[in-house]
């Protein structure tokens, strides 16, 4: 029992910079204490005494701002950072050297007996917020944005983002040659951010810029042929995006809008 609590005390100064010394741990980390309650209800929850449990689960939520079901299965070295409206429901199972930031849940989808909460494998982060939902596996090392709402399962070592949880991959050579190629068309780059994954909706809405684009030169020389034999020209000038962008009635929003567009 004591090596466990010097191996969940430990895991804290490994990943919260914040911690001092191991009093200042016991004594004032929510996480560890959530961590220490949940570790006696679910001895007494294995011990057959479930009502004793749960009083005791309960009387650390209330403490702590955590609230673990006594028979839900925790691994080594489990760190909650800031603790408090994390939710971790009966079925789920949660493997070694995990980290689960403040307003997680790991809950369930459905009212049946049976496993209904998430399983989350050995070294996954959950960020704060998130919302891992049903009896899904999340894969060893994976990440879980913040207020992601994931679904469905997750790879092992795969980073999940957004509502509902899509998966996102590094950038490659071409995705960074299509953000410069957007930036030369448009004058700025399109999210005015650089990123170390792809996001698949950014990818689509560049696929859909570059089809824009086509269709524009493609207009252009229609409009030139067409202007060679003697019909009307065709007036091909594209509003400026600054115009299109900045039309709020409120002149000092419009004035706020246009330095963060010409930052970009």
């Amino acid at each position: 029992m004591f090596k466990r609590l010097r191996s969940d005390i430990q895991c804290v100064f490994e990943r919260d910079p914040a911690a001092r010394n191991t009093f200042e741990v016991l004594t004032t980390y929510p996480g560890l204490h959530a961590i220490l309650g949940y570790r006696m209800s679910h001895a007494l929850w294995n011990w057959n005494l479930k009502w004793l449990a749960r009083w005791l689960s309960t009387l650390f939520r209330w403490l702590t701002g955590v609230e673990i079901h006594p028979a839900a299965k925790i691994g080594e070295r489990l760190f909650i950072d800031h603790g408090m409206g994390v939710v971790i429901g009966e079925t789920a199972e949660i493997g070694n050297d995990c980290t689960l930031y403040h307003g997680v849940t790991l809950g369930g989808t459905s009212w049946q007996k049976g496993k209904r909460h998430p399983t989350l494998g050995n070294g996954v982060v959950v960020g704060a917020g998130a919302k891992v939902l049903g009896p899904i596996y999340i894969g060893d090392d994976a990440r879980v944005g913040s207020n992601a709402v994931v679904l469905k399962a997750v790879p092992a070592g795969k980073t999940v983002v957004g509502i509902p949880g899509r998966i996102v991959n590094e950038k490659d050579i071409d995705a960074e040659k299509r953000r410069a190629k957007m930036a030369e068309k448009m004058g700025f780059d399109a999210y005015g951010m650089s990123q170390e994954m792809a996001d698949p909706v950014e990818k689509a809405i560049y696929s859909l810029l570059d089809h824009i684009q086509v269709q524009d030169e493609k207009l252009e020389k229609m409009a030139k042929i067409l202007a060679d034999m003697g019909a009307e020209k065709i007036e091909m000038t594209l509003p400026n995006l600054e115009d299109a962008v900045l039309e709020p009635n409120d002149p000092i929003q419009a004035a706020h809008l246009k330095t963060h567009v010409s930052n970009l």
